[in-house]
């Protein structure tokens, strides 16, 4: 039987879709949310996904699409969405998928779809992988501009006037200390760093208050994220939840050591590893 991965976040579709599949002859397997979908992905075969383009947030079926077309490539990639012509991320998903189904959609109309799709098979050349730690090095320049403008959206960070230099000046040691954390193994923990520390002393100097250094550093995952979903194409799926959980603890680890600078600007003994 035709393995199907059928991600959907709406559990009344989900459990509707799957039962008439199956009655249909796959053989089906859900998933409620992205992680969830993704995990599969990377741990059994499909020969077919059904996706919602919107799993909760808009475009968050486009995770799934090409992750699916990475470690799949010869699979049928079908795509729901309600409102395609509203959808940003329509052109680069019907990049990713075969086909672009408008919500709601015929249960005869898609098993039809899905058999004429297995017979007549498109194929697709998969775009080589690239890692996180890669893709992170390669866009730094970006990454540090989106996380400007961000910051720039926020009324009390720019309240305080400070050059473009003395406000990013930090992300290129911190972002390097990420991209190193990404290439050592799983189970190596956030070293100490002098960066951090003389950052954390900084920012107190320039008149930040805890809240707004705990702020930027909230901005900056989401700038990482954003790049990472800006190349999305090329991401290795293998890997990008531990990566995803990487990234976010090497951050935190940085705005802890600031935050202690900060709050004690005396040194308590020599950092083991700069970052």
């Amino acid at each position: 039987m035709p393995k199907v991965l059928l991600a959907d976040d709406d559990d009344a579709v989900r459990n509707m879709l799957q039962v008439v599949l199956e009655r249909d002859g796959f053989q089906v397997v859900g998933a409620a949310s992205v992680r969830e979908a993704l995990s599969l992905i990377a741990t059994e075969k499909f020969e077919v996904l059904v996706s919602d383009l919107h799993m909760p947030q808009a475009g968050d079926g486009f995770t799934v699409v090409s992750a699916m077309r990475h470690t799949h490539p010869e699979a049928v990639t079908l795509v729901l969405s309600g409102y395609p012509e509203l959808d940003e991320a329509l052109a680069a998903i019907r990049l990713q998928a075969d086909e672009v189904l408008v919500k709601p959609i015929e249960i005869a109309s898609l098993r039809k779809i899905i058999r004429a799709k297995m017979d007549h098979p498109v194929a697709h050349r998969p775009v080589p992988p690239e890692s996180v730690a890669s893709i992170l090095e390669r866009e730094l320049d970006t990454t540090i501009h989106n996380w400007m403008v961000l910051v720039e959206q926020d009324e009390e960070l720019i309240h305080i006037p400070l050059s473009f230099e003395d406000r990013t000046g930090h992300l290129p040691n911190l972002l390097a200390a990420v991209i190193h954390r990404l290439r050592l193994p799983a189970i190596v923990k956030a070293h100490v760093s002098n960066a951090a520390h003389e950052h954390g002393i900084l920012r107190r100097q320039q008149g930040y208050s805890a809240a707004m250094m705990v702020e930027e550093s909230r901005i900056l995952q989401v700038s990482i994220f954003n790049t990472l979903q800006n190349n999305l194409p090329r991401v290795d799926f293998s890997k990008v939840l531990l990566d995803v959980m990487t990234i976010a603890d090497e951050v935190d680890s940085q705005l802890k050591q600031a935050m202690l600078s900060y709050v004690d600007p005396m040194p308590r003994g020599a950092p083991s590893q700069v970052a």
